[in-house]
């Protein structure tokens, strides 16, 4: 397997957290330890700089763009405890169009629901707690907050599929949508959260999945496109990253992927779900695909 690796100089002043492809892989956005976030203009291999937005008070961790039918979003977490989704407004000139303090400690975590819930991000926090901000009709922004989710502190949140696993090849046909999503904490569990329709609330979706001995990095749900398949990559503290694949009665069962044999950052799935990134403390990039067997290779040796 070939590949081409290209680097750019991003212009920020300090360490790079976070960089983030747009949904047609046009745009780019970064973010910084220099507390700014920088967009990018992508043609080919070739990067423009667009706009640099300024309003955090410390280190940015992470950025996310929204899906395009709600226009050019992006929202960004940061050591200065907030939250802020920021929208272009037209010649590469950029609003806040929320900015809320609603943790007491650093947000480390940031994601967008899948467009079919709407528009809304979730956000985990070093204060322990979970927040979910969502968009009304009326153009407003609610929250609301999962608190003493991970008490000694949240690192990650990944949002499930919108389509329920196995809703492709049901005889049923697609399902309603799901709001679920799944976070990672220094209490060295995974959780998986869903929301109650009935209470008009966000609760844990059975026991905490445990099985790392240290810190949990990162969480990833992988797509499924509607195949009867639900799965969750976990990444460790303690060099090893987890595969959890949930069972038809409940439960997940839990597999290990790798041991790293050093902390791991990140993991992220490809769109289909087929392959898992993982991002480790040696400042290695490994591709793996789980064979016919169940176990898992890695593609890029």
């Amino acid at each position: 397997m070939s590949t081409t690796v290209a680097s750019f100089d991003s212009g920020h002043a300090d360490m790079v957290h976070d960089v983030q492809l747009d949904y047609y892989g046009k745009r780019l956005a970064t973010c910084s330890s220099d507390r700014s976030i920088k967009v990018f203009d992508v043609v080919g291999d070739q990067l423009t700089h667009l706009a640099d937005l300024h309003g955090h008070e410390g280190p940015v961790w992470q950025v996310a763009w929204a899906h395009p039918k709600f226009g050019s979003l992006i929202a960004s977490c940061s050591f200065d405890h907030k939250i802020i989704i920021w929208k272009e407004a037209g010649d590469n000139t950029w609003t806040q169009v929320y900015s809320s303090p609603l943790h007491t400690a650093s947000v480390n975590s940031i994601a967008f629901a899948p467009h079919e819930l709407g528009l809304i991000v979730a956000c985990g926090s070093s204060d322990g707690s979970i927040s979910v901000v969502t968009h009304n009709a009326d153009n407003t922004w609610s929250s609301e907050k999962v608190e003493g989710a991970h008490p000694v502190g949240c690192t990650a949140v990944s949002w499930a599929p919108a389509t329920p696993p196995g809703s492709l090849v049901s005889a049923k046909g697609p399902g309603q949508p799901e709001k679920r999503f799944v976070s990672a904490g220094c209490d060295n569990t995974v959780k998986t959260w869903r929301y109650s329709e009935q209470a008009h609330e966000w609760q844990q979706d059975g026991p905490a999945l445990t099985g790392h001995t240290d810190w949990v990095r990162d969480v990833a749900w992988a797509p499924n496109l509607g195949l009867p398949m639900t799965t969750i990559a976990s990444a460790g503290q303690d060099g090893r990253v987890l595969i959890w694949t949930e069972k038809d009665k409940g439960g997940w069962e839990q597999k290990e992927l790798h041991n790293f044999g050093a902390p791991v950052w990140r993991v992220s799935w490809s769109v289909t779900g087929g392959i898992l990134a993982v991002s480790d403390s040696k400042s290695a990039v490994t591709l793996w695909k789980e064979t016919l067997d169940g176990q898992w290779q890695q593609i890029n040796s």
